[in-house]
This record gives C-alpha cells, structure tokens and sequence, in this order.
C-alpha cells in the first residue's frame, strides 16, 4: 500500500489519446517524508510507518514540531500498518514519482459541509403529497416511528447536519502527471471542497529516496577521504 497527500484545486478537461474530452481534478501533491518506523521486535503485529506531509493544519503543536524537526516541512502525521519496516528510515522522502499515469488509485477526503438540510436534500425522500387535503407538508419526513414502540429507533433518517464527513471513491483513474508542477490529474470528480486536503492511496510500493541515516554515512566517509587524502 502507498498513499500520498495532496490539495485539491479545481476540475478542468483533457483530451485523451482518441479525442474525446476527459473530466478531471487536479491535485497538488507534495513532498512526504518517514517521521518515525516502530518495528516488529518492539510493536509486534502493530509494527507501522509514521509519515509526515507538508498538507494540514496551518496550527501545529511543539511536540510535532519536535517530532518532525530536522526533516521535510511535514505538520501533518499518518500512520500506515506495514509488514516489513527494515525498507524504511527516518529521514527518506518520497514524492509523486511513486505513482505512474493509468493507475487505479482510491481517494480518500471530507466531504462539503452543507450545513442544517432537510430530508429531501440530506436523504432523497420525495416529499408528501402536493395536493388532496395535504397542507404545508410537501417536504417533511412524515412519521417517524409507531405508537406500539412508543420511541424512535436508532438510526432513523431524519432532518440534520449534512456533509463534513470522510467520504472515499475507489476505482479512480490517474489521466496525467506532472513531475515538475507536482500535479496530478485525477479523472472525474474527487470529494472533498477546493483548497482541501485530499488522500491518494493505491497498491504497491513507496520510491523512498535518500534517508537521514544514509546522508550521515555519506558525510562520514566522505570526511575520512579527505582525512586520508591529506596523511
């Protein structure tokens, strides 16, 4: 499994290779990075990858802060179950590179709060009666439960709060690639608002790039040459 954050910034149209129009949504997707990597021998079953990205709360707190210090600008923390942590390191980036044009990918995002809504709107209902002795009922629920219950039932559809929840389409399809922008082309429509945070997930593996501990290394042998280059 790999996923990646991004922004969602607007729907535009592409012409595929016959011609015909493609809808899509374009993503800016950054840079991530390998915040912590809790092993086998220490977590057992629960052994995960912590990964950081820039996309999130404009709000970050001191100990996150600390946590990230060091590394790639990444507020925003997911964990990710994995079977074998020994591929990764603190320190290792990945970016859009691992993912590639024609890929299936599962989008993941909150949906638009549409505020206080009726059940026409929240639920599909059809409303009452127009006419035949219905008065100012057009658009109401109607019963919501039996005398013989004498209670209403969890779970029953009813007026209230609409959107803001975490909706997620599988099967997408990636139309196109920019390396160089960071951008990604998702075909049809993404959930979630403009400027919001969006999660990219697919099958397969993160091109991980230099880690923290392999760049220390690399500095550490090459400051043994030049020692050896002066004896």
């Amino acid at each position: 499994m790999k996923l990646i954050l991004g922004k969602k910034l607007n729907m535009s149209q592409k012409y595929s290779e016959n011609g015909s129009i493609v809808p899509v949504t374009i993503v800016k997707v950054g840079k991530g990075a390998v915040v912590q990597v809790k092993g086998v021998e220490k977590h057992g079953k629960n052994a995960s990858v912590q990964l950081g990205f820039k996309e999130g709360s404009k709000h970050v707190n001191k100990a996150i802060k600390g946590q990230v210090k060091g590394l790639v600008d990444c507020p925003r923390l997911i964990e990710m179950q994995v079977q074998d942590t020994s591929v990764f390191e603190t320190g290792q980036t990945f970016g859009l590179d691992s993912f590639s044009k024609g890929e299936k990918v599962s989008v993941s995002a909150l949906s638009k709060g549409r505020g206080y809504q009726g059940v026409v709107k929240r639920h599909g209902f059809h409303g009452s009666k127009k006419t035949h002795g219905a008065k100012h009922s057009l658009r109401s629920p109607g019963s919501i439960g039996s005398t013989d219950a004498a209670r209403v039932f969890p779970g029953k559809r009813m007026a209230g709060r609409m959107g803001g929840t975490r909706i997620t389409v599988s099967n997408l399809e990636i139309v196109d690639i920019d390396l160089e922008n960071e951008l990604v082309m998702i075909k049809g429509a993404v959930p979630g608002a403009r400027n919001g945070v969006v999660e990219i997930r697919a099958e397969g593996d993160l091109k991980m790039e230099t880690g923290q501990k392999k760049k220390e290394q690399e500095k550490i042998s090459i400051k043994d040459e030049k020692e050896e280059i002066k004896k």
